[in-house]
């Protein structure tokens, strides 16, 4: 298996770069306005000592979070992390690949509609269709 690289860096190096660094040399335009102009937020900097925390004492922890515009940085890869998505807690293990990305977008909010057909409990007006 080829070793993983994003835009010329190992995971390793990534891992060594500090938070500004990663955003300049690594992230797309959107990550990098959110860490370099407005920065993190009280919740998202609590999270972030959550996980180191946790990351030391006992790695395999399931993370529960509301935070699904967090964006994924290189030290959580190997983590498992708890999205909320309206109703429950999503798992989703961090991956290399996933670096630079959104929490949310590995925690769908929608269902996708299955409608039943007509026959017994359906409405007055479908009794009578045929069955065929």
């Amino acid at each position: 298996m080829p070793e993983f690289k994003l835009r010329g860096y190992t995971l390793e190096e990534l891992q060594k770069m500090n938070l500004q660094e990663l955003a300049m040399k690594v992230f797309d335009a959107r990550a990098r306005r959110k860490i370099l102009k407005r920065g993190l937020t009280e919740q998202e900097k609590k999270f972030l000592e959550k996980i180191r925390e946790i990351k030391q004492k006992n790695p395999n922890k399931f993370i529960k979070t509301h935070l699904r515009e967090m964006i994924i940085l290189p030290e959580m890869v190997g983590l498992t992390i708890g999205v909320y998505n309206g109703k429950e807690y999503v798992p989703v293990k961090i991956k290399p690949e996933m670096i630079g990305r959104r929490l949310g977008e590995f925690s769908i909010t929608i269902k996708e509609v299955k409608h039943g057909g007509p026959g017994i409990g359906a409405t007055r007006g479908t009794r009578y269709l045929s069955m065929k």
